[in-house]
């Protein structure tokens, strides 16, 4: 569980995140979205730590983040899995060493845990005999499916994905979303998706959080979200005339 409480934060004076308190659930898929410039992604950034919030709580399992000194940040980065937008892979890396990477920093596995690691780990994205490709080598999907594989290389306790299906045609965007809350499930991971795709939240959003000009307007779940009566939600949710026509027939 990941709870954060009264969450301040402003970039030359201007407010960014606004009292923003919320608890995503252990073992749940909790998903952010929002318009681009809502606060969404400052949000993400804050509570992995990259971003110094100006007041507030930010506590892992009852863990004060803020107060901690720089070594206990560290130690629990390394229950962390960051999936970020594009993949962001080593180009001059291969697919096993770009997975390895993680355990090579922060890891005393040998040789051989390391391997057995990362052959694991690409298993369960359903990648094989991809061990010695380069990532320009691989398709978008397959690219995105390494990243979540060096995401879970250190079996962690937190998972943060940021707009998992960018650049993603809508098959693989389903596959991939699939894939993120069948590892939640499986492993008991507390995840947050920092997401604008519509598709993901109704897809997978067991917990949805809406940010509105840094505010939070609205959380609940996937099954919620149709039948919400905030304004700018509805505005966001129903921006498309599909969506429009699926709530008519509701």
């Amino acid at each position: 569980m990941i709870k954060i409480e009264h969450i301040n934060k402003k970039f030359n004076d201007v407010p960014v995140l606004k009292d923003i308190s919320i608890t995503f659930q252990e073992g749940k898929t909790n998903l952010i979205i929002g318009k681009s410039g809502s606060g969404k992604t400052v949000l993400v950034k804050s509570i992995i730590g990259l971003h110094k919030i100006d007041s507030g709580n930010i506590l892992f399992h009852d863990r004060d983040f803020v107060s901690m000194s720089v070594r206990e940040k560290q130690e629990l980065r390394r229950e962390m899995g960051m999936l970020f937008q594009g993949g962001a892979l080593f180009d001059s890396l291969t697919v096993e060493e770009n997975i390895k990477f993680p355990l090579e920093m922060f890891t005393k596995m040998s040789t051989k845990e390391k391997r057995k690691r990362v052959d694991f780990c690409l298993q369960r994205v359903n990648l094989h005999d991809v061990n010695n490709l380069y990532p320009a080598e691989l398709s978008g999907g397959m690219q995105k499916r390494v990243a979540i594989a060096r995401a879970i290389v250190q079996n962690p306790k937190y998972l943060f994905c940021d707009e998992p299906n960018s650049g993603l045609d809508p098959i693989t965007a389903i596959v991939i979303d699939d894939l993120i809350s069948d590892i939640t499930h499986e492993f008991n991971i507390t995840t947050i998706v920092n997401t604008h795709d519509m598709n993901s939240v109704m897809e997978i959003g067991e917990k949805v959080v809406f940010i509105h000009e840094g505010e939070k307007s609205w959380e609940g779940t996937k099954d919620d979200v149709l039948s919400s009566d905030d304004k700018y939600l509805n505005d966001f949710v129903f921006a498309s005339n599909l969506a429009k026509r699926i709530k008519e027939k509701m």
